[in-house]
């Protein structure tokens, strides 16, 4: 079983991240914050991880050390559950639509970390969160896991639908990148994914 187990303790927040790579998509998520919450159960049941997380962080200044260093943490749960990375696909890539958005999504679990965010025209507030902690939240993930992630919106002016969207895709195009493809090779023709 691939799986990976965080404890993460700062001045701000207080993480636990249990994950299993090769789950069903069952999620307990408590971060402090619903819209967050809400993001994190859609990811893990498109990408059929089991994931828990909890976090107790200092929301009452505001979303953004929570969802940064909820990033971090679960970053941190994936590159321990890939370990060395023998046997992944590597790739994964997705365009999802919810009604009116389009996003894609492509991921390489390459050994360095990237960011492209492209995602624009969101309300300065989803729920109870400022939307720029997002790119926070991905930023922290890739650092730590390690991975190229692109992400682009095509289209959409719904913020709620293109959050959803984004993070659906996220799933779905990790869960492919992770997914074991038979070789029990490591994908990479340098034998190292670092």
């Amino acid at each position: 079983m691939r799986k990976g187990s965080i404890k993460r303790t700062t001045e701000e927040t207080d993480i636990t991240v249990d994950l299993n790579l090769d789950g069903k998509g069952i999620a307990n998520i408590d971060t402090g914050i619903g819209f967050l919450d809400h993001m994190l159960i859609l990811f893990a049941s498109h990408g059929q991880f089991d994931l828990d997380i909890k976090c107790k962080g200092d929301t009452f200044i505001d979303a953004h050390h929570t969802t940064e260093d909820i990033g971090i943490a679960l970053g941190k749960a994936f590159d321990q559950a890939l370990s060395d990375r023998t046997g992944i696909s590597r790739y994964g890539t997705i365009i999802l639509p919810m009604d009116e958005s389009l996003v894609m999504v492509n991921v390489d679990i390459s050994g360095r970390p990237y960011l492209h965010y492209n995602i624009r025209s969101l309300p300065h507030n989803l729920g109870h969160m400022d939307s720029q902690s997002f790119q926070e939240f991905f930023r922290g993930f890739i650092n730590h896991c390690r991975i190229a992630l692109h992400i682009n919106l095509l289209y959409g002016h719904n913020g709620h639908h293109i959050m959803e969207c984004t993070f659906k895709a996220f799933g779905r195009a990790l869960s492919q990148a992770v997914n074991c493809d038979g070789t029990g090779e490591i994908p990479s023709t340098k034998g190292i994914l670092d």
